[in-house]
């Protein structure tokens, strides 16, 4: 299913520098929309860079998972990985000085829910967020048809769980090297939370993470599965491309380390300054414009009640004719 899906068609990219390449040009574009008349130094002074973008997002990642981990009742790992997957994607194209990632954040794991069948309502998922929970409930159903259009509503996600069962299962089915399979489980498990707080989910495929999984998972547990795989999973002239990319992503997940607190509250004081106000829900301009998005749906629900009135007033009116015309005292 997966060559087929809209996330190998629409949602995965050749390399790094591809995606590198996209941020830098959602971070450009924001700083031109936004500081036409400041000097370049004023605008690096005033602006977050694409690394400090990418610095807060690899934060907020985490909050994310920490918020899924806590979660009451206990959320499945594909709802929190197809979430991690949405907010990935949204910021490709879009700048974190113009979308706070807190909101986006609950936004993406409430659609997530939604998609993955965990079945939760709005006041189920709040209850979970601290703070003000009104408040939380509406910047969620406010951002979830952004979100969806910023996602091409290219929602179904592909996540590399499958996969890693059907090796396992392979593994006992088919190869008897390796004793008490069920060993590599935590190796796995560990391997794959770190890898989704990195970019290969953009740059693999699933089948390729499970892969990646399995191989670190027998490395970590000091077993061998190179007969398995030259012999019985590979044909040995795709082994060398496939060798590269598992390099790569153990590469990746190793490197994947948070950000200081400290690196965090300075970047998070610089995005209070430079955000787009008109999407910050705490500011005036986002109420007054919020106000006036209702008071035109308020005016179009009077002009179209008032048609609906109308309408009636002129059928019972032809009606009423029609009565007159065919009463005994016309005639």
């Amino acid at each position: 299913m997966f060559p087929q899906s809209t996330q190998k068609k629409c949602w995965m990219f050749s390399d790094e520098t591809e995606l590198t390449t996209l941020r830098e040009k959602t971070n450009a574009d924001f700083i031109a929309k936004h500081g036409t008349n400041m000097t370049a130094e004023q605008k690096e002074e005033h602006f977050l860079s694409h690394t400090e973008e990418r610095t807060l997002l690899r934060f907020y990642e985490l909050q994310l998972r920490d918020f899924c981990r806590r979660f009451n009742p206990p959320m499945p790992r594909a709802t929190i990985a197809t979430a991690l997957h949405y907010f990935k994607r949204f910021y490709l194209g879009n700048s974190v000085m113009d979308y706070h990632p807190k909101e986006i954040l609950v936004t993406c794991v409430y659609l997530a829910c939604k998609v993955e069948e965990f079945n939760v309502s709005i006041s189920q998922f709040v209850a979970n967020i601290k703070g003000d929970r009104g408040k939380a409930s509406d910047i969620i159903l406010n951002n979830e048809l952004l979100l969806m259009q910023q996602l091409n509503y290219n929602l179904t996600v592909h996540n590399p769980f499958r996969p890693v069962e059907g090796i396992m299962i392979d593994i006992k089915t088919r190869y008897s090297g390796l004793d008490n399979p069920e060993k590599l489980r935590p190796y796995i498990d560990d391997f794959l939370e770190r890898i989704f707080l990195t970019d290969s989910v953009l740059l693999y495929a699933p089948s390729q993470v499970a892969l990646a999984a399995t191989l670190h998972a027998v490395s970590k547990a000091s077993a061998s599965l190179d007969n398995y795989v030259t012999d019985i999973l590979f044909a040995r002239e795709q082994l060398g491309r496939i060798i590269e990319s598992v390099r790569k992503m153990r590469s990746m997940a190793a490197k994947s380390v948070p950000p200081s607190r400290e690196v965090v509250r300075a970047l998070e004081k610089k995005l209070d300054k430079c955000r787009n106000q008109e999407n910050n829900p705490d500011s005036e301009i986002y109420k007054q414009r919020m106000q006036e998005m209702l008071d035109e749906e308020d005016l179009q629900d009077n002009e179209r009640y008032a048609k609906i009135i109308q309408d009636q007033a002129a059928h019972d009116e032809k009606i009423l004719g029609v009565g007159k015309i065919l009463s005994p005292s016309a005639v």
